[in-house]
Parts: C-alpha cells; structure tokens; sequence
C-alpha cells in the first residue's frame, strides 16, 4: 500500500519593493537642479535653458497633483486586424501658480496617463494672478488681473476678473485646469465646439500663456496685486489666525 506524501503550504516570502531608480541627469538644467545651484521652478524657467526631464519638475515642485481631462480611443484598420490605440490628455499642476498641459497615445491606459504626466511636466509654466476686479479691490491674487482671450482650433474662450466668492463659473474642463493653476475666482465666455475637451483645454491654456506675455507697468502690477507664479498666502492666513487679536483698551468712566 502505496504512503501517500503529504503536501504542505510552502511559506510565503515577503517580496522587497525595487527601490526607486536614482536619477541621473543628462541635460545642462537638470544637472544645475541635481546639484542644488537651481531651487525653484521660476529660477528654472527663467533661465533660458529647456526641460527636458520630468524629474526636475518632482524636485523643484514636490506637491504636485494631475487630472487626467479626456481618453479617447482612437482606431486604425490594417491587414492584419483593427488597431487600438488611447490618447489621453493631463493637466498637472501644484494649485499655487504653476500650471502644464500634456498628450500622451499608447495601447494601455496606465502607461499612457504615466507619459502623458511625464509631457504636463516638461511643459510647465507660471501664471499671473491678482485682484483685477473693480467689485473687490482685496488686493490678493485670488483671479486673473485682467480679460484675457485665448483660442485653439473653433474654441474661443475669455477669461474675466471675478471678486471673492464667485467661484469658478467655467466649464467642467475649464474649472479642472483653472483649479490646479491656483485661480479661485473667475468669470469664462466660450465659443465654438467646446464638446472638443483637448481645443477646450488648450484653449484655456492659451489664454493663460498669453497672460504671462502680456506687459504690465510696475505700477499697475503693483495696483492690481499681480504675483507670478507661487504665493504664501495660506502661510500668511494661518499665522495671522494664530496671533491673538488686540483689542484698545476701553476707558473706565470716572
């Protein structure tokens, strides 16, 4: 009579997480911000030279958040059967100032959103904020300082000053891109095929582009509150609730 062998649960072995790749730049920028000599995202892009890794934008801007804004499936019929492929559309940004726009096309979902993040980041850039709404006058960069108007393809949009408490009163795509941009309050006129999500959101993008070419006296930046790219306003609020109010002593009536 054949023993019959005894099979037992093998104990599982904790696989180690692969640790992260260290970077190792390769363009002129990025060797400038590996070594520490460029700080901050304006320094960056003002200094003439392009971005061409999305690592430099995760070490100057660490709180960085994305919003994939359209997939679209795109197909293709060959000899060999019917091609898939998806394009995605990414707007990332760190809700303070600082806003980009990236496409992406590949047959998985998941590896696309990653390059098309990877595109948002190479293509950052810092916008004017300010208080350039007659019904405000708070003198924060709380909205756009001024009308601006930008295009792509049949959509046109236009962008007002709004004053605090309006909110965002845009499209859904619109609000998505202004939101992570770091504007609060503004007042958007569309035109065309806004159905169009990517016109739509490169149009918004165009607009705030145009925002920044825009040439503005000291004076009136000065007028209107105007702040390129990030603030410390949430700092500033916190540490003025925490101070304790000082009130003038009332006098005693004799």
């Amino acid at each position: 009579m054949a023993m019959r062998r005894q099979r037992g649960r093998r104990p599982q072995r904790k696989r180690e997480k692969p640790a992260a790749p260290q970077w190792d730049p390769k363009t002129k920028l990025g060797k400038l911000v590996a070594n520490g000599k460029i700080t901050t995202m304006h320094d960056a892009l003002t200094s003439g030279l392009p971005i061409r890794e999305p690592e430099i934008a995760d070490i100057l801007l660490p709180d960085l958040s994305d919003e994939v804004l359209d997939v679209n499936m795109v197909q293709r019929m060959t000899d060999s059967g019917r091609r898939v492929k998806f394009v995605i559309t990414v707007v990332v940004g760190n809700n303070d100032g600082f806003v980009g726009l990236g496409q992406a096309k590949g047959k998985e979902v998941g590896a696309s959103i990653r390059k098309a993040i990877d595109n948002a980041k190479l293509h950052m850039m810092e916008i004017n904020r300010g208080c350039g709404s007659w019904e405000c006058g708070c003198g924060k960069p709380h909205t756009v300082p001024f009308t601006i108007t930008g295009k792509s393809g049949s959509v046109t949009i236009t962008l007002k000053p709004a004053p605090q408490g309006i909110g965002l009163a845009t499209g859904d795509v619109a609000k998505k891109i202004l939101t992570i941009a770091g504007v609060k309050d503004c007042w958007a006129y569309t035109e065309g095929q806004t159905q169009t999500t990517v016109n739509y959101a490169k149009a918004v993008i165009n607009s705030l582009q145009k925002n920044i070419e825009m040439r503005v006296l000291p004076q009136e930046r000065q007028k209107l509150g105007m702040v390129l790219g990030a603030t410390d306003l949430g700092k500033e609020d916190e540490e003025q609730a925490a101070l304790p109010s000082t009130t003038p002593p009332t006098e005693e009536a004799s």
